[in-house]
């Protein structure tokens, strides 16, 4: 396993920021490599660390490559191991930062994804598909399989529907707990998401985004009883109501959401 020389020396991972750094270059590589980004006008690194990802992306993208990063130390570290960055540096918290300072076109996004903050990267990235065409980023395999799976399987959630509605998801590799520093106590997964062809839902989006929560917080229940928790007593007799949440794919909930939407008006 190849290493990269002396990083462990010069940055602390932090516990509190979710911090597990990978140590294997040739790993990376393969995250890069897994990130196309054509279609992109910018790319953006979330957390960046010691850099082991950063190094490649910054030959492979040029002056189209950014990073945001939240730890001070860290930053200090890849601004003296990377000079040629810049102001392309970001020190910042991604989830709050404006995107549009990067760019007011199409973005990618790739990352070792700290694991306290990959739910809501994604959630953010979900606020701005508009403008975000590719996500690859590193994950605990947990989250990871979650985003993934398709209905009808337990880890089916609210997080993959909502991103299966507008992107197209890939599981592209495991990665075990030995190739970070501190190693985690759970495997750490390689996702890839690209924007699909739905410019918007066929439906309220956010009557849809209000469905899939009620009937997932309630997801042992059929979606009859979680829709009349969810929706001020509604009661309706579409067949899909006899069903559980994670057993519908998108376009069932869409078509759940306009029947409750014709209902209501």
């Amino acid at each position: 396993m190849e290493k990269q020389p002396d990083y462990l020396q010069k940055v602390r991972p932090k516990k509190q920021l979710g911090q597990h750094f990978l140590n294997d270059v040739s790993i990376a590589q393969q995250i890069v490599d897994s990130l196309d980004a054509s279609s992109a006008d910018a790319v953006v690194e979330v957390g960046p660390g010691m850099g082991v990802l950063t190094k490649s992306l910054l030959n492979k993208f040029g002056t189209k490559f950014y990073a945001a990063e939240i730890d001070g130390e860290s930053v200090l570290y890849l601004k003296s191991l990377l000079p040629s960055i810049g102001d392309r540096l970001i020190e910042g918290d991604f989830l709050r930062y404006d995107l549009t300072q990067i760019t007011s076109g199409k973005l990618a996004i790739i990352g070792n994804f700290p694991y306290n903050i990959s739910s809501q990267i994604f959630f953010k990235v979900l606020s701005e598909r508009q403008s975000v065409t590719e996500v690859v980023g590193m994950l605990q395999r947990e989250v990871a399989q979650r985003i993934c799976e398709p209905p009808g399987t337990k880890a089916y959630g609210i997080l993959s529907v909502f991103l299966q509605a507008f992107y197209d998801v890939e599981y592209l590799f495991t990665v075990n707990e030995d190739v970070f520093t501190p190693p985690p106590k759970v495997k750490s997964a390689v996702i890839r998401l690209t924007r699909n062809q739905t410019e918007r839902l066929d439906c309220d989006e956010s009557m849809f985004f209000r469905l899939v929560k009620a009937g997932f917080n309630q997801r042992r229940k059929t979606l009859r009883n979680s829709v009349k928790s969810g929706f001020n007593g509604f009661e309706g007799s579409h067949p899909l109501f006899s069903k559980r949440p994670e057993q519908l794919s998108v376009a069932e909930f869409v078509e759940l959401t306009n029947y409750i939407a014709g209902e209501i008006s």
